[in-house]
């Protein structure tokens, strides 16, 4: 189920505890810009699926990454996108904003998408425990 454009922006701007609409908006738009680089074919379209139009769009047509960015660099990428935040406010808004989409996706597209994703992203979709990987050949 696709949630409504103000459902998503409310609950990002409720966990980030944003002031106001337009600050949350800011914030999932350059997360999903960013994440949208780093998660391809069907799991992508899967997650565009389910968040609201506009936020889908950015999701499909995300900033261009030339290597996978590691948490760390996927945050001060997202503090370099924002403008007057620090790495640590950009840690708030990377988890404010991806704590909304894993409810959106669920449990198992949540889990195909930190698969794609560099070891390490679980904390900041806001899961304690890391995802089990299959063994590298």
């Amino acid at each position: 189920m696709t949630l409504r454009h103000e459902a998503f922006l409310t609950q990002v701007q409720e966990r980030g505890e944003y002031p106001t609409p337009s600050d949350a908006e800011q914030a999932a738009r350059v997360v999903l810009a960013l994440l949208g680089a780093h998660v391809a074919g069907r799991d992508r379209a899967e997650l565009a699926a389910r968040l609201p139009e506009t936020f889908a769009l950015i999701l499909l047509n995300p900033l261009q990454a030339a290597q996978p960015l590691d948490p760390e660099r996927f945050v001060r990428a997202t503090a370099a996108w924002i403008p007057g935040a620090s790495e640590a406010t950009a840690l708030w808004d990377v988890g404010a904003v991806l704590s909304v989409v894993t409810d959106a996706a669920g449990e198992d597209l949540t889990h195909r998408v930190l698969l794609q994703l560099p070891p390490g992203y679980d904390l900041l979709f806001g899961r304690p425990d890391p995802v089990e990987r299959p063994p590298q050949p």
